[in-house]
């Protein structure tokens, strides 16, 4: 049976993460605080004041959440962190929404993905802060979350990702102090990192893995606040023609697109897309291979994805996210969408858009493309971190390419975003979401030993992806008597 994360595993090792959160002066946010910072305490607020977003201080922690403040030191809280891309770069008349990932700490959404996964075994007695050590097997940016919040919840981080990701997030991950391994190849290369999973199972008692993949935490994280900050997002305007018509999601570790999950509940007709690398279909085509796409690591099915809930599958070529993130970020490519009347304001926060965001917005295109969308349509989607992130990536491709220019900009506006077609695109009936599904067989029970039983609970076991996402709440219910047990809310 699929395990819930209810009760408390052992008290001892539940007291000793007391005591030491109590010595360390960590506070643990409920959800409800991440949903909505005006819960935070007033006197958690008045202290952030003086604390950077990326700083190693635990109140950071309180900045988990959609809502911060875009600005780098001392930022309180507001309205959730997005903006709308006008027709004129799109190329459809589909109102495209895009909610930023930057102003995080750590600059991805993924330290929250990271949190749903390591405060449910703290706070039930299943990670003993003192001698365990948090293993963080990522194609990037959430074992740099996991590192993050290992830090601030006093806990020794191992992060494992692969070896041709970007410099920055190797040389951020050892500057905080992380443990890093890393492992051969690239995005797509995930079983490679299984494997040295497997390989520190058996020889190392002292650590336990948090795999993206396989933690149901990540997707209660995105479900709950992921997924309420969307509909908050398209309730911001009051528009009574207005549809909520798709939401978009890379794969990844299908955390994101658990959001679509909660969406569903709320707009039934919604259209949950699911979006992937060309070069690397795993869905739409049981395909494989490398791919440039960072944050999406595949070929292989999530075992948390609710596959259920997937409508359409597009696969996004990665040599036109590559271009996008030029276009986007060079001076040459600004100038030029200035040339079409682009307003300063949109052009500035182009950046605020990395790589899988690209991929996000590309998918967002066909979407509207291929269901024929007006103006009245709205899709939302997540650009999960910034191109801050892929500041090598661009010198690599000045280095291969030449120096951007003029020329250049308009090839990429017109190639890849103007001309952008709805082709790679599989909608899924029932029994393409079964086969999909089944897929799992292949990862999860032969490679990484889970029960049949369970892999067809996921499927037929029609409550249980309920009472996963219901988790929540007696989790609400543990982090706040943790809090009372460490009397530190009190001590502020």
């Amino acid at each position: 049976m699929i395990e819930m994360i209810y009760s408390i595993a052992d008290e001892k090792v539940l007291e000793r993460a007391i005591d030491r959160y109590r010595e360390k002066g960590i506070i643990l946010p409920t959800f409800a605080q991440m949903k909505n910072p005006e819960l935070v305490p007033e006197k958690v607020r008045e202290k952030l004041k003086n604390i950077g977003l990326w700083d190693l201080h635990p109140l950071n922690l309180f900045r988990i959440t959609w809502k911060n403040e875009p600005k780098e030191t001392g930022g309180q809280f507001g309205g959730v962190n997005y903006f709308e891309l006008p027709k004129e770069i799109t190329g459809v008349d589909a109102r495209i929404k895009l909610l930023v990932g930057k102003w995080f700490p750590t600059g991805s959404h993924k330290v929250g993905a990271a949190y749903g996964c390591l405060a449910p075994r703290i706070i039930t007695g299943r990670f003993d802060p003192e001698y365990h050590k948090a293993v963080w097997p990522s194609t990037g940016n959430y074992c740099r979350g996991g590192a993050f919040d290992s830090y601030l919840m006093g806990v020794t981080a191992v992060a494992i990702l692969p070896e041709e990701m970007s410099k920055e997030r190797f040389d951020w991950l050892r500057d905080i102090g992380a443990e890093v391994i890393a492992t051969p190849g690239c995005e797509s290369n995930v079983k490679e990192i299984y494997d040295k999973c497997w390989d520190i199972r058996r020889n190392r008692p002292d650590c336990v893995i948090l795999n993206q993949f396989d933690e149901f935490g990540n997707s209660v994280w995105h479900y709950h606040i992921t997924g309420l900050a969307i509909e908050e997002v398209f309730h911001s305007y009051e528009n009574k023609n207005e549809r909520f018509t798709a939401f978009i999601s890379n794969t990844g570790s299908a955390g994101t697109i658990a959001a679509g999950d909660y969406l569903r509940n709320k707009f039934p007709h919604l259209k949950v897309v699911a979006s992937e690398a060309l070069q690397c279909p795993t869905l739409s085509r049981n395909g494989f291979g490398g791919h440039r796409i960072e944050g999406i690591g595949d070929k292989h099915v999530p075992w948390i994805h609710n596959i259920k809930n997937t409508d359409v599958v597009t696969a996004i070529d990665d040599e036109d996210c590559m271009r996008l993130l030029r276009l986007f970020n060079e001076k040459e490519g600004h100038a030029y969408l200035r040339t079409l009347h682009i307003p300063e304001e949109i052009i500035s926060q182009l950046h605020l858009i990395g790589i899988s965001g690209i991929a996000n917005l590309l998918g967002a295109i066909k979407a509207a493309k291929y269901y024929e969308m007006d103006s009245n349509d709205v899709i939302v989607t997540v650009a999960t971190d910034s191109a801050d992130m892929y500041l090598s990536r661009i010198d690599e491709q000045n280095k291969d390419k030449g120096a951007y220019n003029s020329i250049q900009a308009v090839k990429d506006f017109e190639g890849c975003l103007i001309s952008q077609s709805f082709d790679n695109m599989r909608e899924l009936n029932y029994q393409d979401q079964k086969t999909l599904h089944n897929l799992k067989y292949f990862t999860w029970v032969e490679q990484q030993a889970k029960e049949v039983a369970d892999l067809n609970q996921l499927w037929y076991d029609h409550d249980l992806w309920g009472k996963i996402f219901a988790q929540v709440d007696k989790w609400e219910e543990l982090i706040n008597e943790f809090n009372d047990r460490t009397g530190l809310l009190k001590s502020l």
